[in-house]
């Protein structure tokens, strides 16, 4: 029988279950370097984790690390239904405020290692976590992509800490109760920029979809349906992807250095995004929300049960 304690919190909705002992024995390294071995000698693990019957296509999970960097507080790896993340903002997020129920962190600013570089972070009082993610930017703006049924629909093509595909080309209101339509829509475009070779830098996969269309509170200023890689839909704003938007923003002027964008999922949560410019289009994003803890648990994997090892998604 192997126990794993975990922590779950949510993110604006999202859910985010922290593994804080009984993971693999991954060896020593840095988050990129156990992230590939992850991918290689954990895939029962982290499907056991986050897939039913314990998790859900939805949940995201996130393995706690040794720092490598005695100036970080911890590392992380992200990982979901379908496999390994490259960054998480709504994780990160989540695992600031776990790490502070845990007792390992105090209010004010601290740094995490993910596998795409050292993500800042500030924690203040009532669970509001303020990160500063890694250089955001667009690679290519009104990049054209052609699903069958569809018919040409124009988006951009952002590094956000995940690879996104913003577009405001959508079938319906970003509300709950579109949320069929909304993921079939997604689904069908990330197909088709696959099959038609459209992806990011080095050939990167695009693997988030992004939805944008108006507010439903005019406090705000945007709201957005993202399609995650396993085909569930965030029910945060999405850290990457807001962090996707306002590298749009500044790349075509409509927002300044330090102005706030808020934006609402399609659950109608909202985040904070500012940014920083750090020259050649590229600029750090500021992403504040609010996380909970709901819930301390030990999950137990006992071998002889059928589905020990997660149902996988098809």
């Amino acid at each position: 029988m192997q126990r794993i304690q975990v922590i779950d919190t949510h993110t604006g909705g999202e859910p985010t279950r922290v593994v804080v002992h009984g993971g693999p024995d991954l060896g020593a390294g840095t988050p990129a370097q156990i992230r590939e071995r992850f991918r290689s000698h954990g895939d029962a693990f982290r499907s056991a984790v986050v897939n039913e019957p314990r998790g859900s296509d939805v949940m995201v999970g996130a393995l706690l690390l040794p720092a490598t960097r005695p100036d970080c507080a911890a590392g992380v790896v992200f990982f979901n239904n379908v496999g390994c993340l490259n960054m998480c903002g709504h994780g990160t997020i989540g695992v600031v405020v776990a790490l502070a129920h845990l007792g390992r962190i105090d209010l004010g600013k601290g740094q995490l290692e993910t596998p795409v570089g050292v993500v800042g972070y500030e924690l203040a009082p009532g669970h509001r976590v303020t990160i500063e993610n890694v250089e955001s930017y667009r690679f290519q703006k009104q990049a054209i992509v052609e699903p069958p049924g569809l018919g040409p629909i124009s988006g951009d093509v952002v590094w956000g800490g995940n690879w996104f595909f913003l577009t405001a080309h959508r079938p319906a209101e970003l509300t709950l109760p579109n949320v069929d339509v909304l993921t079939d829509h997604a689904w069908r475009i990330r197909e088709a920029l696959t099959a038609q070779g459209i992806a990011g830098e080095e050939g990167a996969e695009i693997d988030h979809i992004e939805l944008l269309g108006p507010p439903a509170d005019p406090a705000n200023h945007g709201r957005s349906f993202v399609l995650c890689p396993g085909k569930a839909y965030d029910r945060s704003p999405c850290g990457t992807g807001t962090s996707a938007k306002l590298a749009c923003l500044h790349a075509d002027g409509l927002l300044r250095e330090g102005d706030v964008w808020r934006q609402e999922s399609v659950v109608g949560s909202v985040f904070e995004g500012r940014f920083r410019d750090v020259g050649n289009g590229r600029v750090i994003p500021r992403i504040t929300g609010t996380a909970w803890v709901n819930g301390e648990a030990t999950l137990l994997l006992d071998e002889r049960d059928p589905f020990c090892w997660g149902i996988r998604p098809q």
